[in-house]
Formats: C-alpha cells, sequence, structure tokens
C-alpha cells in the first residue's frame, strides 16, 4: 500500500492558485509537486469564456505529485470536500523508479 505513485490532478484555471495552495498545505503527506498549464479537449470539457469557445479547448492547470499511495489516497479524500463542485480530475499511476540524480 506504501508503493509510490503519480498523482496528477486537473481542474480550470481559475481554480490553479486555490489548488495549488491547497496542495502546498499538505504538508504531513508530500514534499513537493510540479504544476503547469494543460489544454482540455473533448466532448465532456467544458469552454467557459469566448477565448476558450474561440481557441476550441479549455485552459487548465495540471499538478503531478509522486508519494505513497496510501498518502495520494488520503489527499484525494480531503480534496473530496475541499473541491467538491469544481469538478477536478484525477487519475493514479504507479511509479516504477523515482530519484535524483545528484
Amino acid at each position: 500500500m506504501n508503493e509510490p505513485v503519480c498523482l496528477m490532478m486537473i481542474v480550470p484555471r481559475p481554480l490553479r492558485d486555490d489548488l495549488l495552495d491547497y496542495i502546498s498545505e499538505q504538508n504531513d503527506l508530500l514534499f513537493g509537486f510540479t504544476a503547469f498549464d494543460a489544454a482540455g479537449h473533448g466532448s465532456t470539457i467544458r469552454l467557459r469564456t469566448p477565448a476558450e469557445q474561440v481557441k476550441g479547448h479549455a485552459d487548465q492547470t495540471m499538478a503531478q505529485i509522486v508519494l505513497p499511495r496510501a498518502s495520494a489516497e488520503e489527499l484525494i479524500e480531503r480534496m473530496r470536500t475541499s473541491f467538491a463542485g469544481t469538478r477536478l480530475v484525477f487519475w493514479m499511476l504507479p511509479v516504477l523508479q523515482f530519484g535524483a540524480i545528484e
């Protein structure tokens, strides 16, 4: 249950700061993460602004975190309350190796 996983989350761009601030506060579960801009495509994606409608994609933010699976599951449970109704999308993948080259 403590094997490493990569937890990935996507939120609409207006929720970027809320998501990144929230993740940053979870010091008991993780040590760091990576965030970047993303473009959402597909029939279930909401194009919220005229600019998104013209571009044909939704402006989104994606965050990736490598952490133990139990910590990832706890983070998801916490976020179910804090991000209810936001359409936050997440998925988890196994990590075969994780480290840093010094």
